[in-house]
């Protein structure tokens, strides 16, 4: 491709996504001229779908925006209900919400780095072409995947849009014996978390570094996934009630996803990346000791390392889940009531993608006025677009087929959660 000074890749529909989106590249006098990452699926417009619902139904409408990780959005709506009716929310409650959270991240991240992007550095069109060559790798990848879809289940009443959660607390006291089939699995899962890490860790990834703009929330005294402030590695902190304060909101004509800056024009990435190098200090030190003896630690450099944070997250969860296990008693009560008052709050959480913001207004009655939901794969288009014209070297140094491949590689990077579907590709290279 290096001989052609003009030409364009157009990917129609990205393979090994959830959803539906396509990339279009330009290449003009032998350098990148214009990125496009074009999402064409309808709007689903829930903002409009919760006014004049009860403030009781946020948790759990939002919650089908996702069949990936609904936990994060039921967890987002509550807390923010909660901060406006002023519920304190138990410890033995927080642990509950923790562990099914934590197996959330688990069956995500699992699913991305295992099954939609490790073969992209190991040469293979699927993780069923894969399977042949890495049986092991697959094997230990589906069972750590389904112990976390089990602490779902076993808290939230099943692993897919649970049902058990509710602003301020579930809807039924967890006994101790209810996660003893969590803890009895805990070592094998947990050297099984191990071994996936260390085979990511000996992937080839690719040997380059650029600037990058992160943010996530930022943990005190643990790794931050249902609180924290918002934090970058320009210096900024800042409550997540003044998240729309810092950010400004794009739309694009190519794109039914909205774009998002910071407040000073820059595209900022959200995600494992951003929460591994602004919280590596809060790791399981178990986790950064195989990071550590591989070569690895924050920061990483480049969002092809994405795959590092995500399968080093995945450990970090499972360790978690077996400390939680065993610090749990059982609340005195399922939840906390409250009275009812009219109020706005906004809260964020660290969905296994990043950051997922929700803002709510409620009545006197408990009836939503409004509502704001920022997803974290809207806060990364910009960056996955920019991130294209990083490694621009990689995509004009070889022939079409490779160019291709590490367009959709650097978009995958950030496992972009358009919907659930998989698509074939059609590829055109239009030259001038």
């Amino acid at each position: 491709m290096s001989e052609s000074k003009s030409f364009e890749i157009k990917v129609s529909q990205l393979a090994r996504v959830e959803g539906e989106g396509g990339v279009w590249v330009r290449v003009k006098n032998g350098k990148l001229d214009y990125v496009e990452v074009n999402i064409f699926e309808p709007p689903r417009f829930f903002e409009a779908f919760l006014r004049g619902r009860p403030y009781l139904e946020a948790p759990d409408i939002t919650a089908r925006i996702c069949g990936i990780c609904p936990l994060a959005y039921i967890f987002a709506a509550c807390r923010a209900m909660e901060k406006i009716l002023g519920i304190d929310i138990p410890e033995e409650i927080k642990i509950l919400r923790k562990i099914a959270f934590y197996g959330e991240w688990i069956e995500s991240h699992v699913l991305h780095f295992a099954f939609l992007h490790a073969p992209d550095f190991l040469g293979y069109h699927s993780a069923l072409e894969m399977a042949r060559d890495y049986p092991d790798f697959v094997r230990d990848a589906i069972a750590v995947r389904s112990w976390g879809n089990r602490a779902i289940e076993i808290i939230g009443g099943r692993a897919i849009h649970p049902i058990g959660f509710r602003v301020g607390g579930l809807y039924r006291i967890i006994r101790r014996e209810e996660l003893e089939p969590l803890a009895r699995d805990y070592d094998e899962i947990r050297k099984k978390g191990e071994k996936l890490l260390e085979f990511i860790l000996n992937l080839d990834l690719p040997d380059i570094e650029y600037d990058m703009v992160i943010m996530s929330l930022k943990g005190k005294k643990e790794y931050p996934i249902l609180e924290g402030v918002v934090a970058n590695n320009l210096g900024w902190e800042f409550p997540e009630d003044s998240f729309e304060d810092n950010i400004i909101v794009e739309q694009k004509k190519y794109s039914t996803g909205l774009h998002y800056r910071l407040r000073n024009g820059r595209s900022y990435i959200t995600g494992p990346i951003a929460r591994f190098n602004l919280n590596y200090d809060l790791l399981a030190p178990e986790v950064k000791d195989i990071l550590e003896k591989a070569g690895y630690k924050a920061p990483l450099k480049n969002t092809y390392q994405s795959i590092v944070a995500r399968a080093a997250e995945n450990l970090h969860s499972i360790i978690e889940i077996g400390r939680l296990i065993e610090e749990y008693s059982e609340p005195h009560a399922p939840y906390i009531e409250a009275v009812v008052r009219a109020g706005e709050a906004a809260a964020i959480v660290e969905a296994p993608r990043g950051m997922l913001y929700h803002r709510y207004r409620i009545d006197e009655r408990g009836r939503i006025l409004y509502a704001n939901i920022v997803p974290p794969t809207t806060q990364n288009y910009a960056a996955m677009e920019e991130d294209i014209f990083k490694v621009g070297d990689l995509i004009l140094s070889g022939p079409p087929e490779k160019a291709q491949h590490i367009v959709e590689t650097t978009i995958r990077n950030y496992d972009p959660c358009i919907s659930c579907s998989v698509h074939a590709i059609k590829l055109r290279i239009v030259r001038e």
